[in-house]
């Protein structure tokens, strides 16, 4: 507000003095002058250490330019000027903040993001009409318990700090709207926050949260939360009542299970990737008739219910790296712009179809619905006389899907009966997978000259023997969730292999044999131990696109591995190294890999 300077209450010709060098850093007095005019600093970037002191006392002192010219036009009244309400001092080297940020009480928006601040004065609890307040990318350890005082803050950037805790009477903070919490060290989340009760947005991504409190439901007005990156287990059940709801973002935690919403009637997105859910039954989706995308890729789900033909206003489905082998054909019915399904050892759609993308996959299962009811009009059941070889042994799928599909038995065994099956018919997919194999069977070396894709996960196998790296043309190899630490030399025969997935096993060093396969396109390693790769090697595997080293134990990068420019994908998450920061790691494989490059010693 405009409005005539107030007298001054230090030394009445402070302003006139010009800065030297034992003054600290100085402003350009056009800066000053118009930011007198229009209410608003700007000092980002300048390579401040310190602020300067005609900062805070700009609508304290008499300016400069008074001294310099008495005879003053009607705009250039400096008696009549403005009081700062905006202060950018944003990317600097500060380290803190003095007191006098008290003389600057107008201030509506302070923004102090990326400098090197430690605390904040408690000064700060003097600006009573400030409204948004960005502190992020800083070192703070803790907050002053006079933050809380800001009555009208509505706005409050704390992300990529070193919080450890949240100070008492935070829930004081009735105006606030937009909370970023993210990428500190926050590993509980005080139950009071409950009384934020004007809380549109939260943020709380990238802590060490191993819990949420229920009272957080409270929060009717809430429409964004975001948990991502923690450690939980399990989500209150009282979340599903938050009927104002949105967005909910539960991607890298630890859930095994998912709560149901019968509350959420607004969300929109819910993101669950990379975690450990097994299962998604109806109760999950039946309220969920406003969603627009559901991401559950990199879970462990085995199949999809039927129910989630009910989404009809689905847009995203991201199905990709879970267990799946089957969908039901009434997904077809859905109007989805985009799904994805890769990595999954689905073998009741062709891989060909699949990489065409989502509309001929959505084709191609209503096509299927109509086939569905024809075969089970035709289907003849089975009797208590059907002979033991017949009910296992499922010739139809040899023959149709060209698949040899012996899974989910949780046999120690393939019985020969099913290899006998195979000496009339082409068999191009074996799925052996859910087991309790400690050794491949000997008899698949009777399928190299057709079998391409083989899903050997979720069984105890300890060793590859040789008669797999005699399958030469294999393209896709699940061995996923089973006891290996190492590949024999032998596998870098398979000239063909485009896909292989090691996660979930106890690898400690990249296998050294999949340098030399020079076809391999993805390489999912994920959840093992892997403290260790050679970049150099790595550069050398030109069609590599796809590389998941997610959860292991890196303490470093080597930046050399920067170098690989033809991964698209590369996924580090869950490392114990401290650089790339989660900040980096956030923006993608291509920032990532640039961020790698620019670190490589010259």
């Amino acid at each position: 507000m405009s409005r005539q300077l107030r007298a001054p209450r230090f030394d009445p010709r402070a302003g006139f003095h010009a800065e030297g060098k034992d003054r600290g850093p100085s402003v350009p007095q056009g800066l000053l002058k118009a930011a007198r005019s229009s209410g608003q600093l700007n000092l980002a970037g300048r390579n401040l250490g310190e602020v300067p002191q005609c900062v805070w006392r700009i609508n304290v002192d008499i300016p400069e330019e008074a001294n310099q010219n008495l005879s003053f036009s009607s705009t250039e009244r400096w008696w009549d000027q403005t009081d700062l309400t905006k202060l950018i001092i944003s990317s600097n080297k500060l380290q803190s903040l003095s007191d006098d940020l008290r003389l600057l009480p107008a201030l509506t928006v302070l923004d102090i993001h990326d400098n090197q601040l430690t605390s904040l004065p408690s000064a700060i609890r003097e600006l009573d009409n400030l409204q948004k307040l960005n502190v992020s990318h800083n070192k703070l350890k803790m907050l002053p318990e006079e933050i809380t005082s800001l009555k009208n803050l509505r706005t409050l950037h704390l992300q990529h700090n070193e919080l450890t805790c949240i100070p008492e009477g935070f829930e004081h903070l009735s105006s606030l709207e937009d909370l970023d919490l993210s990428s500190n060290r926050l590993a509980t989340v005080p139950a009071d926050f409950a009384l934020l009760s004007s809380l549109l947005r939260l943020n709380l991504s990238s802590n060490q949260l191993k819990d949420l409190p229920a009272e957080i439901s409270r929060m009717k007005r809430l429409k964004h939360l975001d948990c991502d990156a923690n450690l939980l287990e399990t989500v209150p059940p009282d979340v599903g009542s938050m009927e104002s709801l949105e967005l909910l973002y539960l991607r890298r935690n630890k859930l095994c299970v998912l709560p149901e919403f019968p509350s959420c009637r607004q969300l929109k997105e819910l993101h669950l990737a990379e975690n450990q859910i097994e299962k998604l039954g109806a109760e999950h989706l039946e309220h969920l008739q406003a969603i627009l995308v559901l991401d559950l890729r990199g879970n462990k789900l085995r199949s999809v219910p039927e129910e989630m033909a009910l989404l009809q206003s689905l847009e995203r489905l991201d199905l990709s790296n879970n267990d799946i082998s089957s969908l039901p054909c009434s997904l077809g019915n859905l109007h989805l712009k985009f799904l994805a399904l890769e990595g999954n050892p689905l073998r009741t759609i062709r891989r060909e179809i699949i990489a065409k993308g989502t509309q001929e996959v959505l084709k191609y299962l209503r096509s299927k619905i109509k086939d569905d009811r024809t075969n089970q009009n035709d289907s003849v059941p089975e009797t208590a006389m059907t002979l033991p070889s017949e009910a296992r042994v499922n010739i139809h799928a040899i023959a149709t899907l060209k698949l040899l599909d012996y899974s989910d038995k949780q046999a120690t065994l393939i019985p020969d009966d099913l290899f006998d099956a195979t000496k009339t018919t082409l068999v191009t997919s074996i799925n052996f997978s859910k087991n309790q194999l400690c050794e491949i069977p000997q008899r698949i070396v009777e399928l190299k000259e057709m079998v391409l894709d083989i899903n050997l996960s979720f069984n105890k196998l300890s060793f590859i023997s040789h008669e797999l790296c005699l399958l030469q043309k294999l393209t896709f190899l699940d061995l996923r969730n089973n006891f290996l630490s190492s590949l024999p030399e032998e596998m870098s025969s398979l000239t063909k292999l485009q896909t292989i997935n090691l996660s979930f096993n106890r690898f400690k060093v990249f296998p050294e044999v999949l340098y030399r396969i020079s076809t391999l396109e993805a390489v999912l390693i994920s959840n093992n131990q892997v403290g260790s790769l050679d970049p150099q090697k790595m550069k050398l595997m030109e069609n590599l696109n796809t590389l998941d080293l997610q959860n292991n134990d890196l303490l470093q990068i080597p930046p050399e591995l920067g170098n690989c420019v033809q991964l698209r994908t590369l996924l580090l998450d869950g490392n114990p190294f401290r650089v790339p920061r989660a900040a980096i790691l956030m923006k993608g494989t291509a920032a990532v890999l640039e961020y790698l490059r620019d670190r490589i010693p010259a």
